[in-house]
Order: C-alpha cells, then sequence, then structure tokens
C-alpha cells in the first residue's frame, strides 16, 4: 500500500491529504466538496473519494440520511498528519488579512480573531530584489533608513537569508560598509539599484550557522499548581522545555520570551517561565542584535 501511495501523481495526492482534512477537522466530507475546490467533475470527485477508501476503508462511512461521508470510529490519517499549529496558522492569516477564506481546507470557520499587530511596509518590488540577490548570491545597493543616521544613505548588502523576529521581516546581510553581518529591516530598505556578483556565503556568517538551546522552566516563586500550568503551556516535560534558535535570533527570540531583561524584577505571575541556566558567551543584560 505504501509503494502505491508513492505512485501518486500530486494533483491526485492533494485531493487525498484534503479528504482527510475534512475528515479530521470537519468530520465529514462530500463530492461537492471536491469539485468546489479543485473544480473536479462529478465522476472525478466520485473517483478519488473512492480512491481514497481503497487505501484507508475504515476511515469513513457513508451517512445515507445526511448525504455524505463521515470520519469513522477507527479513522486513522494516512496522507497528512493532523497538525494543530497548521490549522491555528491559517485562522491567524485570515484575521490578518493575509490569506482569503477560499484560500483555507477549512470548512466552517469558527469565530476567530488575533490581537492586532502593525502592518510592516515592506515593498514587494524591495523584497523582491532581495530574494533575488540571495538566491543569486549577488550583492545588492540599498538605500537604507538607519536609526543612527538622520537620512537615509547607500550601502551594499550581500543578503543571504530573510528573518522574522516575531513582529518584524529582515534580511540577514553582510554590509561592506560596517564589514560584519547585520540585520536589514525590510520596511526600512527605500529603494534598490546596482547589483553585482558576491562570494560572500551564510557559511561565513558564524551566529547565523550556529545554534542555541534555550532550556526554559517555571518560574521558581509560582505555586506548584501553576507551574503545572506553566508546564501545560509550553509543553514541558519533566518540568523542562528546550527551544533550538539560531544565535543570530537569540536577541529577538529572549526578547519575545520576555526573558532578555532580570526575571526577578517582574512579578512571577507576569514572568511566568525563566531560563533554567544562563546562555553561554551572553552576558546578563546584553545584547547581540547586530541591526543595520
Amino acid at each position: 500500500m505504501e509503494s502505491d501511495k508513492s505512485e501518486l501523481r500530486w494533483g491526485v495526492a492533494q485531493r487525498l491529504e484534503f479528504i482527510e482534512f475534512r475528515l479530521f477537522w470537519e468530520g465529514r466530507v462530500n463530492r461537492s466538496d471536491l469539485m468546489e475546490q479543485f473544480g473536479l467533475s462529478v465522476n472525478q470527485a466520485s473517483a478519488d473519494l473512492n480512491r481514497y477508501i481503497g487505501f484507508a476503508p475504515d476511515n469513513m462511512v457513508y451517512d445515507k440520511s445526511a448525504r455524505t461521508y463521515v470520519r469513522g470510529p477507527d479513522y486513522a490519517a494516512q496522507f497528512l498528519k493532523p497538525d494543530a499549529s497548521r490549522y491555528l496558522a491559517q485562522l491567524r492569516s485570515l484575521a490578518d488579512g493575509i490569506m482569503d477564506s477560499d484560500d483555507t481546507w477549512i470548512a466552517e470557520l469558527p469565530s476567530y480573531d488575533a490581537a492586532p499587530t502593525p502592518a510592516r511596509g515592506v515593498n514587494p518590488v524591495t523584497l523582491r530584489s532581495v530574494v533575488g540577490a540571495i538566491r543569486r548570491s549577488e550583492a545588492i545597493e540599498v538605500k537604507y533608513q538607519s536609526l543612527s543616521r538622520p537620512e537615509p544613505s547607500w550601502r551594499w548588502i550581500a543578503p543571504h537569508a530573510i528573518g522574522f523576529d516575531g513582529f518584524r521581516w529582515h534580511t540577514r546581510a553582510f554590509c561592506r560598509t560596517d564589514e560584519v553581518f547585520k540585520d536589514f529591516l525590510l520596511s526600512r530598505i527605500i529603494s534598490t539599484r546596482s547589483v553585482e556578483a558576491s562570494a560572500v556565503t551564510d557559511a561565513a556568517d558564524a551566529d547565523w550557522q550556529e545554534h542555541v538551546t534555550l532550556e526554559i522552566c517555571p518560574h521558581p516563586k509560582l505555586s506548584e499548581d501553576q507551574k503545572k500550568v506553566i508546564a501545560l503551556d509550553y509543553g514541558m516535560r519533566d518540568g523542562k522545555a528546550k527551544i533550538k534558535v539560531r544565535r543570530a535570533l537569540l536577541y529577538y527570540a529572549l526578547k519575545r520570551l520576555g526573558l532578555d531583561s532580570n526575571a526577578a524584577a517582574r512579578p512571577p505571575q507576569e514572568q511566568q517561565i525563566v531560563l533554567v541556566s544562563p546562555i553561554a558567551g551572553l552576558a546578563p543584560g546584553s545584547s547581540i542584535e547586530r541591526e543595520g
């Protein structure tokens, strides 16, 4: 059966994943769902449903009264690993207006919303230029507005990656002006012009290549019951959780987790988590952020 799955065409495999998605999250699926989502004929939609039954006969049964297939009591995913993070990410994208409801496989959307975040003015042409430079291993001349200068200035950067700090997108690049790898916020790149080949690669960016493991635990001053709640929130085992992060993104990770300042300065009910042990190579209160 596994070999049969591997021989499926991409389009067919995607439709079988869709059937499984609907069965797991909605509890039902029918021909019209496939027809609307993929523009199929009645015969093709029926063929896909029958093909799915051939692979997973216990996963769905036909409900004659509702005239639809429903999730079977012995359902076991065959094509799509159920992922809560992926489901919630779609809701977040819908709330932020990034995704349209027609672009998601969710049939009946629950009532949802999200705390708003400021829109970051990333110019699509600028992003295209930076991504192109990354793909082609090029240096690109950008007009950049830095916090340290009142007026924007032109400089050459050799980008090798795109990064996200939880709120803002930046490009990780080698700055020829300062001769160091930095984070350049995409929203502060006003315009671009010349490009040229670059010999700089991500291999030379030590902070990008190195990973640091953050080990967190509940704040020691919380009650035992509160510690159990926090452990549940963060998926901790034996009261601890490990988070792997690139050293180049360490500053942002600590800031987002509320670990960039002295934990003792905040009430435990607000701080909630602390580092099990200090991070090697990072002095207390220091910042490794290198923003252009």
